[in-house]
């Protein structure tokens, strides 16, 4: 089989022959006990007046990191408690519904000229949340375990499926697997 691609003829596809790497395992990472109050604590003793509620805001809404920090109060609808992500990562948008603990969080934020909800830099965030969780005596936590850890407690609030991936975005059930820690000491108490 010829392959004619830019003026070149080739006796068959090279590509063919390459193997996928095998997908990474995933991440089991979320909260341990102690830990969320350990590093609210940490996180309390820095006088950035941003940090805390960057982290609350992943906890309570699955959010990324990114989207956090673009997030702009022209998108922000406190009334009717939700917040709208006008570019997501998977390239569509997406409405955020924000729990009574976020509207709290976002109603107390001083309100930044740049019209920015979360004015903190990327590099910035990356630097003080290796810091924190150092201080706070927290190890191998990335911030992206946060959504983890969001998405996880919104299944064990009761949420289905279809309304926890309405909520973080994913459109692939296995994707959205991959975030979920289910504990069995939990699924064996709602078994009674």
């Amino acid at each position: 089989m010829a392959i004619k691609e830019w003026g070149y003829e080739l006796p068959s596809n090279p590509v063919l022959r390459i193997r996928k790497p095998p997908p990474s395992k995933p991440r089991t990472r979320h909260l341990q006990e102690g830990e969320e109050q350990r590093l609210f604590d940490a996180l309390a003793k820095h006088g950035n007046v941003w940090v805390v509620p960057i982290v609350r805001l992943a906890i309570e809404t699955a959010m990324r990191r990114g989207e956090l920090l673009s997030l702009r109060w022209e998108h922000v609808h406190l009334d009717q408690r939700f917040v709208h992500l006008p570019d997501t990562k998977n390239g569509d948008s997406r409405d955020v519904p924000l729990s009574q603990e976020a509207v709290a969080t976002l109603t107390k934020l001083p309100r930044d000229i740049s019209g920015s909800v979360l004015p903190i830099h990327f590099e910035g965030l990356k630097t003080l949340w290796r810091r924190t969780c150092a201080k706070a005596g927290i190890e191998d936590l990335h911030f992206h375990d946060l959504r983890h850890e969001a998405t996880s407690r919104f299944f064990e609030k009761g949420l289905n499926v279809m309304e926890v991936a309405a909520i973080t975005g994913h459109k692939d059930l296995r994707m959205l697997q991959r975030y979920t820690h289910l504990r069995a000491e939990d699924l064996a108490r709602k078994l009674g």
